[in-house]
């Protein structure tokens, strides 16, 4: 009996953690990959700033969806303390520190910048339309470059999740594997950014192995859960 609540009680708690990093997920996608090539114009500031101030809503609404998903990203590291704090409380304890530090580099307030630049106080006035713009394309670029050396901290705590669950026994050790594979490709992306920014094409791919793997981690939690018999020991233990 006590072994059965036990199962329970794990399988829920992956699969709600499972649920948030799909939450999450979808939230950082809408932005990124959706929203943002909708009004950035790569070196043509009157081309974004147009978009911008024609869709603002929808501008607003990526900002938005942005910041939940670091929201989010709180909620999945508390489950996944949860749910692997039986395995190495000190290694899940160093996966949610790592989530943490990297939380004020994923907030995007710089997006925010060119809304206050073209819409905002009448002290604007001092400059001239193209400066305004140049102004609120170098914010939009500075928050893409936060967002690149940021990827530093999302592979990072991907090495403690990843060896949390090949010591765990109640998920495929395969996925811990990919993830610290994934988490050494974002790293790498990000470190080529900084270093060789003529190379990072080479490197891009790192960021795409990071995605798939955390995706095949999401959806191994929301169907499959956690190996019941495994997680009992686990917890017995």
């Amino acid at each position: 009996m006590a072994e059965s609540m036990v199962d329970r009680s794990q399988l829920r708690t992956a699969r709600t953690a499972g649920l948030l990093y799909l939450l999450m997920t979808i939230c950082g996608a809408f932005s990124m990959i959706y929203v943002d090539p909708k009004f950035y114009v790569p070196d043509d500031p009157t081309a974004t700033v147009t978009k911008i101030l024609a869709s603002e809503s929808l501008f607003r609404i990526g900002i938005a969806t942005s910041l939940a998903s670091i929201v989010l990203f709180l909620f999945v590291a508390y489950a996944l303390y949860k749910l692997f704090k039986s395995v190495d409380n000190e290694l899940a304890m160093l996966m949610v520190i790592l989530v943490v530090v990297s939380i004020p580099i994923g907030l995007n307030f710089n997006e925010f910048a060119p809304i206050l630049l073209l819409k905002g106080a009448g002290y604007h006035s001092a400059f001239q339309a193209a400066q305004l713009q140049a102004l609120a394309m170098t914010f939009l670029e500075l928050q893409k470059n936060a967002d690149l050396i940021g990827q530093v901290f999302w592979g990072l705590w991907l090495f403690p999740l990843g060896l949390l669950i090949i010591k765990s026994g109640f998920i495929p050790k395969l996925l811990g594997i990919l993830l610290i594979a994934g988490g050494l490709g974002y790293i790498l992306n990000s470190l080529t950014f900084l270093l060789f920014p003529d190379y990072k094409f080479i490197t891009s791919f790192g960021s795409l192995i990071g995605f798939l793997s955390e995706i095949l981690f999401i959806f191994w939690l929301l169907i499959k859960g956690v190996n019941n018999k495994q997680s009992a020991t686990s917890a017995a233990s």
